[in-house]
């Protein structure tokens, strides 16, 4: 009886057994058994599925070992994520990079991907990048980006850059000068009148020797053309984007702040040039303020024990402050054989915590408001005043409209002719008028002799 009543159990318990394998994680329903004509097509249709294919991207940048290395441990972690691609990394320094570049371009060897700046629209014009539209809302997520990161890459309605960092210009503020000086630190929303008037001021309360600013005519041309609804270099058009009396009317502002007095002296600024932080009169605490992109606020903080804050750009007529800029992105190229991989790999840079934790603010802010707010709560006091400013300029630029502008054809040139100018007229040889016409007709013609 025993005996029997084992083998009974022993049958029911193999019956369960079945029933229990056979069914899908919290489904309830069994499936096929292997042998039966439906188990064995499952079996077949498992066999036929193939893998991903296995591909290989390659990617270029420019910039030292440091960032090298911080890239290429980014590039491990999409590897891990995306197994079936591997990406060689390959860089060189910012002074060869465009010419390597450029040979590769030439002989139909570039990179699936490669990073560009201001100079984007010279590849655009030459008909080597990938469009991505096809790609966003798939493989490319940029439903967090700014849209002026967005814009930045977009060329007659065609995507050809992602936005890989970005920067603000903004104007940096020696509080301690104001403290000796007794004044109010200058706040979001001012104006170029109130800029010119606390040069002056602070200049003149703090005594010889100190300066209320640079002399920033070359530097914020551009932002001033963006303020009245106009740019330095009309792509649309490939024509200069402003008039002579446009030039003319900024070029006198600084010229009257020269002889108001609060503004650094041509030869002191010939011999300490805002560009170069280590002779930065800023951070040697004799000039108050000075326009410079967000990134460069721990150089300048690094180099004083005076602490400095950042600023929004004084406003235009139109209430127009500056644009979030693009500090570098990246592109894919047209002649890639893994476009669908180049939006993978672009979509992990910008959106993916990993990324963000690991490349950091190397190539300029993240340009998606997750991933700064996701830096900033681990991010050192320097940091947290970038952060905090950077987003303030992304959310006045969901109401004011600012023109992006690009670089001319012919940058290097057209900055030198800038540069020279204000030289000239700051140490008298040519007047406002006279020298800002030399300099138009000449920007026209290095334009037109670069088309």
């Amino acid at each position: 009886m025993k005996k029997a009543w084992l083998i009974t159990a022993m049958a029911m318990m193999a019956t369960g057994l079945a029933a229990c394998g056979g069914s899908d994680s919290g489904s309830g329903s069994s499936a096929p058994a292997t042998g039966t004509p439906a188990g064995t097509a499952a079996a077949t249709a498992a066999a036929t599925v193939k893998p991903a294919e296995q591909v290989e991207l390659r990617i270029m940048w420019w910039g030292d070992q440091k960032r090298a290395d911080r890239t290429n441990e980014a590039l491990r972690i999409f590897e891990q994520k995306h197994p079936n691609i591997k990406v060689v990394g390959e860089f060189a320094p910012s002074s060869g990079y465009f010419d390597k570049l450029n040979t590769q371009i030439a002989s139909g060897t570039a990179p699936d991907a490669f990073f560009l700046g201001g100079n984007v629209v010279d590849y655009v014009t030459k008909g080597v990048l990938l469009d991505m539209n096809a790609y966003v809302g798939k493989e490319l997520n940029l439903s967090d980006m700014d849209k002026s990161m967005i814009q930045y890459g977009t060329f007659k309605e065609k995507l050809y850059h992602i936005s890989a960092g970005a920067n603000a210009r903004g104007i940096v503020v020696n509080t301690e000068l104001f403290k000796k000086a007794g004044m109010e630190l200058p706040k979001d929303g001012w104006t170029w009148a109130d800029y010119a008037r606390i040069s002056k001021e602070i200049s003149g309360k703090l005594g010889k020797d100190y300066y209320g600013t640079y002399d920033y005519t070359v530097d914020g041309l551009g932002i001033y053309m963006g303020q009245n609804d106009k740019m330095v270099y009309d792509m649309d058009k490939n024509a200069i984007g402003f008039e002579q009396k446009d030039a003319e009317n900024w070029f006198n502002y600084w010229a009257d702040m020269r002889k108001a007095g609060g503004i650094v002296t041509p030869e002191l600024q010939v011999a300490n040039p805002p560009g170069d932080t280590s002779k930065s009169m800023i951070v040697t605490g004799k000039v108050a303020m000075g326009l410079i992109a967000s990134n460069q606020l721990v150089a300048h903080q690094n180099l004083t024990k005076d602490q400095l804050i950042l600023v929004q750009v004084p406003v235009g007529t139109n209430g127009n402050g500056v644009v979030f800029e693009s500090s570098q992105g990246l592109s894919g190229y047209a002649k890639t054989k893994h476009p669908k991989e180049v939006a993978q790999l672009m979509n992990f840079w910008i959106n993916d915590p990993d990324a963000a934790k690991i490349l950091g603010n190397d190539r300029g802010v993240p340009v998606t408001t997750a991933m700064r707010d996701l830096l900033k709560k681990e991010a050192n006091p320097v940091d947290q005043i970038i952060y905090d400013f950077c987003n303030r300029v992304s959310e006045a630029n969901k109401t004011r409209q600012v023109k992006i502008s690009y670089n001319p054809p012919g940058n290097a040139e057209y900055t030198k002719l800038l540069e020279t100018t204000v030289q000239e007229i700051s140490f008298g040889r040519k007047d406002v008028k006279k020298g800002v016409e030399d300099f138009y007709n000449g920007a026209v013609k290095i334009l037109n002799n670069n088309k």
